[in-house]
């Protein structure tokens, strides 16, 4: 059976008897004569490119664009965000919050205080740390949501929870709900795009963006900003043994393919989706280059980004300059992709655990890790939201900071720090997001919310994003094995302390 579609979205009117794609396909070409065939449509030379048909939201849409920052390991709120002076006054000394405690992998050591120190910003007043102190010219543009709590502390569970609203594979990441529930803005690149660490995918892989049982065509697109080859295999390979010829041909041969197996797999999206990913291919050919290129971009926007310290070989430790330039091209990268319609992003911290550590699982040396991380983060994000702002677009692009869990008040050996699922921060900014605010309270030690009957749950986050983009959380929904799922799954509730 074929998808039922949400009343967001609604099946295109029939198509013809010879449908545009047959006719692309018998144009032959290749993807060049999609490309042209695609442009032609542009000038109402030919059908034009079908797009998703829109319902009507139960709200006034806030704001048009989602950005998704993911820290992949776990970033500690207390070390960040999270301010907790009850951790300078008791460092050293024995941890005891009077309760049994639940760790990872170590039992609870001394009470540890930050590495580094803490300021305040902006006329919030805001405590930042010191590594995360570039963010502080925008603090007054930003809700934190400290009362934030989980289901588990294991990265994978974890991880699929932020972005999909589940702890196990088979379900739709956020990015892939959007772009099924309002289509894209731009036919010329996809609704849902990844920009990934550079040093590879964090855990999950790319079940962190899978569009599940949703067609294909939602799940997200990945670009590695950059690199010679940023989209995979979206440009042929050319030799001297493909031709015009042989290219027509194989393309004649792979359409009769195409229709053999949609015959025998009636209600399969996947063939659909790679069809339309084809359609899509061509049109990025000559849409891509020129949104990926960063080299026109002005010296100061490259500066302020964080570019002016270049591509070269960088330490083999973790270090604040190699963080600051990979993370701040992604966000540069970004902002050139949302100013060309592209509707979700997200963007990568840190990969999956290796040693030594590239990521924010800061169980040995949380000085060592989250250091250089949370300058490059800090830096490529704050850029982001001045940029974003200076162009008048922040007032309806909503960026969301989250990590998969927090870490624990207490040490693990002398310097790390264990996962702590019980308590964490995550922040908002932008349209429709009231700045400057600080939502929900942990305890003295950040290890629970103050007030535990009232905690923040991930589907609370996702329920407020719905909620801006004009989506009532609980009316996007897909029958899928006889279950009405959707992003929120039975929870949830909008966050209107936080709203402007």
């Amino acid at each position: 059976m074929s998808t039922p579609l949400s009343p967001y979205h609604q099946l295109p009117d029939p198509e013809p008897a010879l449908t545009r794609r047959e006719f692309l396909w018998q144009s032959g070409g290749g993807l060049g004569g999609i490309a042209l065939a695609s442009l032609l449509g542009q000038e109402n030379l030919l059908a034009a490119a079908e797009k998703p048909k829109l319902g009507s939201p139960q709200y006034q849409p806030k704001v048009k664009r989602v950005v998704q920052m993911f820290m992949a390991g776990a970033t500690s709120h207390v070390d960040t965000f999270d301010y907790k002076p009850r951790l300078i006054r008791d460092h050293g000394k024995k941890w005891d919050p009077g309760e049994s405690v639940e760790l990872f992998q170590s039992s609870p050591g001394q009470t540890l205080q930050s590495p580094w120190t803490w300021k305040q910003f902006g006329q919030s007043g805001k405590h930042l740390s010191e590594i995360v102190a570039p963010l502080g010219q925008c603090v007054d543009d930003i809700a934190f949501v400290h009362n934030l709590v989980g289901k588990a502390g294991v990265h994978s569970t974890s991880t699929l929870l932020l972005t999909t609203g589940f702890q196990t594979p088979g379900f739709p990441a956020m990015g892939a709900w959007v772009s099924y529930a309002l289509g894209s803005l731009n036919e010329n690149l996809p609704a849902f795009v990844v920009l990934p660490d550079h040093r590879g995918f964090a855990s999950n892989g790319t079940k962190n963006w899978s569009s599940a049982f949703l067609p294909a065509q939602h799940q997200g697109t990945i670009i590695r900003s950059g690199t010679a080859n940023p989209i995979a295999d979206l440009f042929p390979v050319r030799g001297k043994y493909i031709t015009k010829e042989s290219d027509a041909d194989g393309l004649s041969l792979l359409e009769k393919l195409n229709r053999r197996h949609e015959a025998e797999r009636q209600g399969d999206s996947r063939l659909n989706a790679r069809i339309r990913s084809y359609e899509m291919a061509a049109r990025m050919q000559l849409s891509a280059p020129e949104a990926l290129d960063i080299s026109k971009e002005p010296e100061h926007i490259k500066k302020m980004y964080g570019l002016h310290l270049g591509r070269k070989k960088y330490p083999s430790h973790i270090n604040a300059d190699e963080e600051t330039f990979y993370f701040g091209q992604k966000c540069l990268v970004a902002r050139r992709l949302l100013e060309r319609g592209v509707r979700f992003l997200q963007i990568w911290s840190g990969n999956d655990n290796r040693h030594p550590r590239r990521n924010w699982d800061s169980h040995e040396d949380i000085a060592r890790d989250h250091g250089p991380l949370g300058i490059g983060f800090a830096r490529g994000a704050a850029a982001l939201i001045l940029d974003l702002k200076q162009r008048g677009m922040l007032d309806d692009t909503l960026i969301l900071w989250t990590t998969e869990f927090g870490r624990m008040p207490c040490s693990q050996g002398s310097k790390g720090r264990d996962h702590n699922p019980f308590c964490f921060t995550n922040w908002l900014c932008g349209g429709g997001i009231k700045g400057g605010i600080s939502y929900g309270a942990s305890d003295e030690w950040g290890y629970k919310p103050a007030d535990r009957d009232h905690p923040t749950y991930v589907y609370d986050i996702h329920a407020t994003i719905l909620h801006l983009l004009g989506i009532n959380h609980e009316k996007l929904t897909v029958r899928h094995n006889g279950i009405d799922r959707r992003l929120t799954d039975v929870h949830g509730r909008v966050i209107r302390e936080i709203l402007s």
